[in-house]
């Protein structure tokens, strides 16, 4: 099954994008990268026979794959345009996700503050108090000066001086 998804996946990598990587994943399957436009297609085995899991997702900084936004099962017995038909509505799927709002960002009605949410969230944030000297470095500034007064007494102290 491996040979023949790798070699499907070879052939709709060209069909998709001039620029990709083809390789193996853990599971068995295969993925098409396109660095370039930074997206991903996962085609894995599903235990039917010949049928597969199209997976899409995108690329994110430094090359690590975010998790499938859309995911479809297909007969791989279809053409390989077919195929590619599906892989471009599973990456415009990626691309809408990409546009749509989340709710963690959308805000809320002023009568709704407040209530329903994590600690911390939506509220203003804290002014900056300025930074004072702790009483742990006062401690230690204390400290190196008695060192280096007792330096000095031992020094210019005893000398007569």
């Amino acid at each position: 099954m491996y040979t023949e998804l790798r070699e499907t996946a070879t052939e709709l990598a060209g069909v998709l994008w001039r620029e990709h990587t083809v390789y193996r994943e853990r599971g068995g399957g295969v993925v098409i990268r396109g660095e370039h436009v930074e997206r991903w297609i996962s085609l894995a085995p599903t235990g039917g026979r010949n049928q597969a899991r199209l997976r899409a997702g995108r690329l994110l900084d430094g090359g690590t794959t975010a998790p499938a936004r859309s995911e479809v099962v297909v007969d791989l017995s279809v053409g390989t345009a077919e195929l590619a038909a599906v892989c471009r509505r599973l990456l415009a799927d990626v691309a809408a996700a990409e546009t749509r709002p989340s709710r963690a960002r959308t805000e809320r009605p002023a009568k709704d503050r407040g209530r329903g949410r994590p600690k911390g969230e939506g509220k203003a944030p804290r002014p900056r108090k300025s930074r004072h000297t702790s009483l742990g470095s006062w401690v230690v500034l204390i400290c190196v000066a008695g060192v280096v007064g007792l330096w000095a007494y031992s020094v210019f102290g005893t000398s007569g001086y």
